[in-house]
């Protein structure tokens, strides 16, 4: 698809539809002045078709608009956003095939309501650049929004690991060792796999891996630890059986080119914790905790160590499956990042089942509530100088009286020195949890009143509090302002 002559027919008829509006014509009164047939006109209208320089004449007779302005790229103020993004190519970026929207669809409603359309985009573009919105975030938040739409769980990535260990002779009832995994990308792809100290050089320290596609050379952090090295190896799996291409070169990411490598690299790492924790003895060991009615913290870090995987790798591999085969939807996932010795404490991913929204990231730098457990974990795997600090809780939001129970571990983050990383999730509590979690009813877990962030919390005599709770009391003003002002109305209308 020529992407320029596209854009040349799209702005073509945002400007026709434009200038028929504000004529006050209707495609059919238009197609009456000129003699060109309405659906013609209205293909014209869509971006689908340019029509030759005698037809365009005859429009800008009919329309008393100049012929230069008509074909001319430029746009006024009404339209320049919309000239901006269908210019930028972002919507060929994005397969919006993966959501069931098609181009069209979305040129269809651009060219219905140009004026709103152009206000929404204006909107979106001062927000990205308020919050410094990058390409790379962009990207991010609608592979999450890809996510969510599908509660995190993809059949058909699960039926390609099944149909891979077939192929393979993979066992998937037991773990894959990394032996096996090695043997697979020597053997079927011609890998060279070689360990390097990459805290050498210090712009590598972040990094774990670099791969070479020139000489399917897999370079290897001297640094990684068995579970870092196994993902890495079944994601280079991924990679190849998949037939994914474009594709990242490095763990963890640097940059993302376009939305292919931001999806292929979620598909790779899906495929990747699909194969090492195999969904049947997941679900199997998942059951088998559940059905004790006094679990301890030992017996939860001991299910995640079962599988020689990252607590990471496992409680993201929880977000595909207590949905699937617990019918547990209404969940969070989150990782929370804190450097040693600081104050700050913040959210580095977060994905949310079904839209519940508690809790969520904010860029407003305010104080992320310290009641909740994804804080403590990190203040504790520090205080007692654990390399895995386990714990559970029930968090009770304290505006929406929603309720979770979140298991949350702290370990070293791996790609940031001095840094310690919270895992979490968060399942809401309600009669179908109930009936799963049968220990939730029994022995009582910590249950504690939590907020988002301490700026608009209005818990009483909170220790924790990190920061007044001034947003609120902002609101709480306004309110009282308004109710206020609605007395007055009220008094002399």
């Amino acid at each position: 698809m020529d992407i320029e002559k596209d854009y040349i027919k799209l702005i073509f008829g945002l400007k026709l539809k434009q200038v028929r509006t504000q004529k006050n014509l209707s495609l059919f009164g238009l197609a009456k002045l000129t003699n060109l047939s309405k659906s013609y006109l209205n293909e014209i209208e869509k971006g689908k078709k340019y029509p030759k320089t005698d037809k365009i004449l005859l429009l800008c007779e009919h329309l008393d608009v100049p012929y230069d302005q008509m074909v001319s790229l430029k746009l006024d103020n009404n339209l320049a956003p919309i000239g901006e993004i269908l210019k930028s190519g972002i919507l060929k970026e994005i397969p919006l095939e993966l959501f069931g929207i098609q181009e069209a669809d979305l040129i269809d409603i651009i060219a219905n309501a140009p004026a709103k359309v152009n206000a929404f985009i204006s909107t979106i573009i001062e927000i990205a650049q308020h919050y410094n919105l990058s390409r790379e975030s962009f990207f991010l938040a609608a592979l999450r929004s890809y996510q969510e739409a599908h509660s995190n769980y993809f059949e058909d990535l699960e039926n390609q690991v099944i149909d891979f260990s077939k192929s393979f002779q993979i066992n998937l009832d037991s773990k894959i060792t990394i032996e096996e995994l090695e043997a697979i990308l020597k053997e079927e792809y011609d890998y060279t796999i070689k360990e390097i100290a990459f805290t050498d050089q210090e712009a590598l320290e972040d990094l774990r891996s670099i791969y070479v596609p020139k000489s399917k050379t897999l370079l290897l952090s001297t640094e990684i630890d068995h579970p870092q090295k196994a993902f890495i190896l079944a994601k280079e799996i991924a990679y190849n059986y998949l037939k994914l291409s474009n594709r990242l070169l490095t763990f963890s990411w640097i940059k993302f080119e376009n939305f292919d490598q931001v999806l292929h690299n979620f598909y790779a790492s899906y495929f990747a914790g699909a194969l090492l924790l195999p969904r049947q003895l997941v679900v199997g060991k998942i059951n088998d905790f559940l059905h004790n009615e006094k679990p301890n913290p030992e017996e939860f870090v001991a299910l995640i160590e079962s599988f020689e995987v990252s607590p990471e790798s496992f409680y993201q591999r929880l977000t595909n499956l207590l949905p699937k085969d617990f019918h547990l939807k209404n969940l969070f996932f989150l990782r929370m990042s804190h450097r040693i010795g600081s104050d700050v404490y913040q959210i580095k991913k977060e994905l949310h089942i079904t839209n519940q929204q508690e809790p969520h990231a904010n860029e407003t730098n305010e104080h992320y509530c310290r009641r909740w457990v994804s804080v403590k974990t990190i203040d504790e795997a520090i205080r007692q100088d654990k390399p895995h600090f386990f714990d559970a809780q029930i968090s009770s939001y304290v505006h929406s009286g929603n309720e979770y129970l979140v298991f949350s571990s702290a370990t070293k983050d791996p790609f940031v020195n001095h840094n310690i990383r919270s895992i979490s999730v968060g399942i809401l509590i309600n009669p179908a949890m109930k009936k799963k979690f049968r220990f939730i009813e029994g022995k009582p877990l910590v249950k504690r009143i939590v907020g988002v962030t301490c700026e608009t919390c209005d818990v009483k005599d909170c220790l924790e509090r990190a920061a007044p709770p001034i947003a609120l009391e902002k609101k709480k003003r306004h309110d009282n302002t308004d109710f206020v002002v609605q007395q007055f109305i009220n008094q002399y209308s």
